[in-house]
């Protein structure tokens, strides 16, 4: 596909081709526009999906003025509905999560398309014991008026003072037990409404003292019920009241799965005036005990399937423990309460009968789970130990979520894992764990378009090219995939297009670097034979450019790079230093050149650039501006303008962004051992250029 880009940040149109079912690395110096490249296909696509207006973030400042004109634009992902971006926003929003490594990492790496088929075969098998609960939704309502009942209980050893039932119950009912001088309010307390009413009577006694008036009926007599009005508080708590009153709707609710004698003691216990006795405490005691029993066995059923069967050697013998015989709960052994648990025991002897069936799709899911552990483990530990890494990981079963979660874990100290790696591992870690990590997230989920912006330049050789292989090797990595890989990085150029292409041509590579020239991006493409030594590329320049001085620079550079310090070296390091003297610099002092030694270095230069090389005449170019900056005008490529401006200059102008620059920052012909031709990919930033123009011109 070819995406064409216009209005995007700092690119006003470019373009730049997809290969489908390929690796496409696109190597451009900072500033190119690589993250707007993949911020524009994201918002692209999030648009399309959405209907939504993204793209206008990268409406460039100049335009920002007119909404309705110059708005960013892309087209070509005619084909592209999902897109998965590793940049630094995956790393924090999905990597290193403070309980695990990976946000949902059963779901990345265990719960795939056979993990799926596997629990679709053991669901189909015990989907009779699902559809008697789906048919008898007065199972679930039992199972959940139960579960209330049991919580007011408390979860202490005896019956907790603490519990919702003792405070409603436990020194008396005072629904039933209203004091002599707050029977005028009776029907009040006795209401279904009760706790309204408490509510709002509360809230008025504390306007009482505002007036002579009774703040509830406006009548004059106020003094006289004042004591009356405040001993309801005194006497009463609102929350205590809604307590027993949850307790005994909710008992009457389950009147029919009670005995008849349980349910009447029950009643009676919440209705005491006396307050709990201690057998009535032994009594209830017995009763949550029963119903708990009932719950966990009602609960134990609904969850049964793979995750509550994989751990027992037979199925049938744990089926069999499931069933509930109600005879040993006597509180609870009501023709109701039977008629429902009979619906149960019978839909677990229908399971058993397929016991056997059961039995064989449990063991083929869990040997599915330990292999896919297994593997998963294998590569990315495999990965780490090769990349250097002092970590490996595990994945554990989550027995609270029936699930399984990726837990990391330090060479150092493998009794634990570790909490929250985050605050753990250094950048390059987190950025090398969060790439494989995305890898295998994206495999899920299969998408249509993968971008890697920037992914590994963090990193020394040997975890490069130990991420490289897992991502773009194995079983489990993005080969046949669409990959869109941003980088300021030529290492990974070398390793995938020259030095390795037999083992990463599964993935398609192609290479291409970018440039931005006041807006307009363009491709260029990278072969095997435009990466070079820096020997090669000075070689092959020397050889083949038509100005003499810039076949002096680079022959300089090549001395400098092969470590030759000799007499040709010493002449053309005082031509670009301007001394009409040549001098011969050694460890003990500073000499004038010997005519001896300048014929020597003359004759050396003159075989080096296989042309007539006079130091008098070279002398006199490089003095003369008006030649330097012809010559400066004239080169094609940014590396030797730079070059130029350098002796024009001679390293000592006022433009300290250029100087630091110049002489610090950009030496790139030592960044790398292999490099591309300066003089056929602009590898010096365009913006830099920019400033030595303005400085030449200011200068003429």
């Amino acid at each position: 596909m070819n995406v064409v880009l216009k209005k995007c940040n700092s690119i006003e149109t470019g373009e730049i081709n997809i290969a489908d079912n390929s690796l496409n690395i696109k190597y451009g110096i900072n500033g190119t526009g690589k993250s707007t490249i993949s911020k524009a296909i994201e918002y692209y696509v999030i648009d399309k999906n959405n209907s939504s207006n993204e793209l206008l973030k990268l409406k460039p400042f100049k335009y920002r003025d007119n909404p309705d004109e110059n708005n960013p634009e892309v087209s070509g992902l005619d084909s592209i509905n999902n897109v998965a971006i590793f940049n630094e926003d995956y790393i924090n929003q999905y990597v290193f999560q403070p309980n695990e490594v990976l946000k949902n990492s059963f779901d990345i790496l265990i719960n795939d398309e056979a993990y799926q088929t596997g629990m679709l075969e053991i669901n189909e098998l015990i989907k009779d014991i699902s559809k008697t609960f789906e048919d008898n939704q007065d199972i679930e309502i039992m199972l959940n008026d139960l579960n209330e009942l049991l919580e007011s209980f408390g979860k202490a050893k005896g019956l907790a003072k603490s519990s919702s039932f003792f405070k409603a119950v436990g020194k008396g009912n005072p629904v039933e037990n209203i004091p002599n001088e707050l029977t005028v309010y009776k029907d009040f307390i006795q209401h279904d409404s009760n706790t309204k009413w408490l509510k709002w009577q509360m809230t008025g006694k504390d306007y009482l003292n505002i007036s002579d008036c009774c703040p509830y009926c406006t009548s004059s007599d106020i003094e006289e019920k004042k004591e009356t009005i405040e001993a309801v508080a005194t006497k009463y708590d609102s929350k205590l009241i809604e307590h027993l009153n949850k307790i005994i709707t909710t008992i009457s609710k389950l009147k029919e799965y009670f005995t008849v004698d349980t349910y009447d003691k029950i009643i009676e216990i919440s209705k005491s005036v006396d307050g709990l006795q201690k057998e009535q405490e032994a009594f209830i005691l017995e009763i949550r005990e029963q119903i708990n029993t009932l719950i966990d066995k009602l609960q134990n059923v609904k969850k049964l399937g793979f995750q509550s069967l994989k751990d027992f050697e037979k199925v049938d013998e744990i089926i069999k423990t499931f069933k509930i015989d109600l005879s040993y709960m006597a509180h609870l052994n009501t023709d109701v309460t039977k008629e429902k648990i009979l619906k149960i025991n019978n839909s677990l002897d229908e399971i058993l009968e397929k016991s056997g069936q059961l039995q064989g799709k449990v063991n083929i899911q869990k040997r599915r789970v330990k292999e896919t552990i297994e593997k998963h483990k294998e590569d990315i530990n495999t990965f780490l130990k090769y990349a250097g890494y002092n970590y490996f990981i595990d994945i554990k079963e989550d027995a609270n979520n029936s699930s399984y979660k990726m837990q990391l874990i330090h060479n150092d100290f493998v009794e634990s894992d570790i909490d929250n790696a985050k605050n753990h591992l250094s950048f390059g870690e987190k950025n090398a764990f969060a790439l494989i990590l995305f890898m295998y997230e994206v495999l899920k989920n299969n998408s249509d378009l993968i971008i890697l912006d920037d992914p590994i330049s963090s990193f020394d050789k040997n975890k490069k090219f130990a991420i490289m292989e897992m991502l773009f090797r194995g079983e489990k990595s993005f080969r046949d995939k669409t990959i869109l890989m941003l980088t300021h990085d030529f290492e990974p150029i070398v390793d995938i297009i020259f030095h390795h292409p037999d083992i990463f041509n599964a993935v398609n590579p192609s290479a291409n670097y970018l440039e931005n020239i006041e807006g307009i991006l363009i491709e260029k493409l990278i072969t095997k034979s435009d990466i070079r030594t820096f020997i090669d590329i000075a070689e092959e320049n020397i050889s083949n450019l038509s100005e003499q001085i810039n076949k002096l620079i680079y022959l300089r550079r090549l001395y400098e790079i092969t470590n030759n310090k000799g007499l040709g070296y010493q002449l053309l390091s005082n031509l670009f230093h301007k001394r009409e003297t040549p001098i011969y610099k050694s460890s003990s002092d500073d000499r004038n050149m010997t005519e001896e030694e300048i014929e020597k270095a003359t004759e050396e230069i003159t075989a080096k650039i296989e042309e007539e090389f006079c130091y008098l005449s070279c002398f006199q170019n490089v003095n003369n501006n008006d030649e330097m900056k012809r010559v400066y005008n004239n080169s094609t490529n940014n590396y030797e303008k730079l070059q130029i401006y350098r002796i024009l200059f001679n390293e000592n102008n006022d433009n300290r962004v250029i100087r630091k620059f110049v002489n610090e920052t950009f030496h790139i012909e030592n960044d790398y051992i292999y490099q591309l031709n300066p003089f056929q990919y602009q590898t010096i930033p365009h913006y830099i250029i920019k400033e030595c123009n303005i400085d030449i011109e200011q200068n003429s």
